[in-house]
């Protein structure tokens, strides 16, 4: 079994690495005391404290502030083949045991510094994989990782039939790396049909966002079912506005779920059209039915239209990428928010989210509770969700904890 593991140490400034040690993955350039030995970018090297301790191993790579990608924490561990399927398998053990068996139709199978495979995120849709690579290291090795996957899932009767990479971030640059994708391996088609939550869709791999397809939400999504069958319980027409739709996902599992009359905005022609033809894969295009329109601006004129809906759903794009952006992704959450509040029928639903780990929890809520407050909406809370666990949280590793999701009941001030 050949170590991977170089004969290079990193060894950190005294009083750093206060994240590394918290449980974190990253070490920073600027922690870094001194890097001792021959290397290349991307490979795998020992990590020590300032007094010579040893912390473990990771991918350095020269090129990025984000100096060292912790692959493991034990001393002395060697990085071979095998410790690696070893973690391909724990990722794909760990979705079996949390995830229900109809849900691995379509779910996260690898989810970077969650699954102790920094840089790394693979999705399965039905039949096909889909690789994001952002590391320089992982890059390297990542055929031993999809490999093994591919492997894992045949034994378990998931028969593999492609793998598509979309490692086509602009974020690859900073690990000195081109954006690129393509097949890994035998070409086949790359729209694909995957079931979640009962509805259909025709997930374009090539395309579509980041890998294709939001499974974040997949749960999210089933909350709003559950909502709209307890509106159509005491009603009997349930009108909802899926803002920033994309693909349909949460107009199509209202629709699913009974809602009468549902419309998705969203101000990407590509997004309507595969949205619609979402629609029609399941029978809903009498009733669920999407239109190309920029959010901000068309909410304020069916305000003033006079429009009402039963439940109105929030799911903008990251307001910030940065720490630094986060004042006015502030302020972005607070107008859209509240040009939303604005739509909600008295006794009605808001579903609001935030998909930006700078925009914590505590910070979100906050900004929810000034604009339900500026345009005189009380809210009662009736869920709160993060992620789908197939995209674990890594305490101390903030980076993974990124999708906050409310539902509130909104009624008007009295």
């Amino acid at each position: 079994m050949e170590n991977l593991v170089k004969n290079s140490i990193v060894t950190l400034k005294k009083g750093e690495g206060r994240s590394l040690k918290a449980g974190g993955a990253w070490i920073f350039d600027n922690e870094i005391e001194s890097i001792m030995g021959t290397f290349t970018n991307g490979d795998i090297v020992k990590v020590h404290d300032f007094d010579g301790y040893e912390l473990g191993a990771g991918f350095i790579n020269q090129n990025s502030k984000i100096r060292v990608r912790m692959l493991t924490r034990n001393r002395n561990c060697e990085v071979t083949k095998e410790f690696l399927e070893d973690r391909v398998k724990a990722a794909w053990d760990y979705r079996k045991a949390v995830m229900g068996k109809e849900d691995l139709n379509c779910c996260r199978l690898i989810f970077g510094e969650a699954d102790f495979l920094p840089g790394l995120v693979i999705d399965k849709y039905n039949d096909v994989l889909v690789v994001e690579s952002l590391s320089l290291g992982m890059d390297r090795i990542k055929t031993i990782i999809t490999d093994h996957l591919k492997k894992l899932l045949s034994d378990d009767g998931y028969n593999i039939k492609g793998v598509y990479e979309r490692s086509d971030a602009p974020v690859r640059k900073k690990e000195g790396m081109e954006p690129h994708k393509g097949f890994i391996g035998e070409e086949f088609d790359t729209n694909v049909e995957i079931v979640e939550n009962g509805v259909k869709y025709t997930v374009d791999v090539v395309n579509g966002q980041k890998t294709g397809f939001f499974l974040d939400q997949k749960y999210n999504r089933l909350a709003m079912q559950k909502v709209i069958k307890g509106l159509k319980s005491v009603s009997e027409n349930v009108r909802v506005l899926d803002c920033f739709t994309h693909m349909g996902t949460f107009a199509l599992n209202c629709g699913l779920a009974g809602a009468t009359d549902v419309e998705g905005l969203d101000i990407s022609e590509y997004a309507v059209s595969q949205a619609t033809k979402n629609a029609k894969k399941n029978g809903l295009e009498d009733r669920v039915k999407f239109r190309a329109a920029n959010v901000l601006d068309e909410l304020p004129r069916l305000y003033e239209a006079g429009e009402k809906y039963d439940v109105v759903i929030l799911d903008p794009p990251a307001f910030t990428k940065s720490r630094e952006a986060t004042k006015n992704a502030i302020k972005g959450y607070r107008e859209i928010n509240m040009k939303g509040l604005k739509l909600v029928r008295d006794g009605g639903y808001l579903a609001t989210c935030s998909c930006s780990h700078f925009m914590t929890q505590e910070l979100f809520t906050e900004v929810i509770s000034q604009a339900a407050k500026s345009v005189h909406k009380r809210l009662t809370q009736v869920e709160f969700k993060t992620q789908a666990p197939d995209h674990p949280i890594l305490w101390a590793a903030d980076e993974s904890y990124y999708l906050k999701f409310y539902i509130f009941r909104v009624s008007d001030e009295k």
